[in-house]
């Protein structure tokens, strides 16, 4: 983890000194190539096998890692070496309220019966263990609010006038950050039963 780190900070470094280089366009090709590398390697994963959703702000991501790398390596640890499928739902603290996982199981929703959410404190990772599901995925800058931000909760929710669905199964894992508005929940081909667990990580 201590390598993967002098990595990330590496890559932030360079990619905040290069935006004062006169050849802007050729510093962007490096430290994109560099972050790309870092991010597709996949070390940071900690030996998990699914792969990241292409929606995943790689930057952002790179970014957070670097401020808490034992928070993030604790966090897919975890994903990788418990037996997801055979946790009770439920909450987990692996760090209290620093760092923990929800499991919980539910019927896949109509699209009339979800909306898009956002968060200020934690970034989600979030895994379906087992089912299907479309996750809408847009810029928060993309929304308006329809309900208010509550604090206790770490939530708001949104409208957006046009929706990115990704799929999301047992395959690829997502990551959320404040600037990411989501739209879990809502049907594949049709309403069946998902298993999901989402790991909160806090950020702010």
């Amino acid at each position: 983890m201590k390598n993967q780190l002098v990595t990330v900070l590496a890559i932030l470094i360079f990619m905040t000194t290069a935006c004062t280089q006169s050849k802007k366009s050729g510093s962007e090709n490096i430290k994109n190539d560099e972050l790309n590398e870092w991010f597709e390697k996949g070390e940071w994963k900690e030996g998990w096998h699914v792969q990241p959703d292409e929606s995943i702000n790689q930057e952002e991501f790179a970014l957070q890692y670097s401020k808490h790398p034992q928070r993030w390596a604790k966090a897919f640890s975890f994903l990788n070496n418990e037996d997801l499928a055979a946790l009770s739902p439920g909450r987990y603290e692996l760090e209290g309220s620093d760092l923990f996982v929800n499991v919980d199981e539910y019927v896949t929703k109509n699209e009339e019966d979800t909306r898009f959410e956002a968060h200020r404190q934690y970034a989600d990772i979030q895994y379906l263990v087992f089912g299907e599901e479309k996750i809408g995925v847009v810029p928060l800058e993309n929304t308006f609010e329809v309900d208010p931000y509550d604090k206790d909760r770490d939530i708001a929710f949104f409208k957006a006038e046009q929706n990115n669905y990704r799929n999301a199964d047992s395959i690829r894992f997502f990551v959320f950050f404040p600037d990411d508005a989501h739209r879990p929940c809502f049907k594949a081909s049709k309403n069946s039963k998902v298993r999901k667990v989402v790991v909160k990580v806090r950020i702010n």
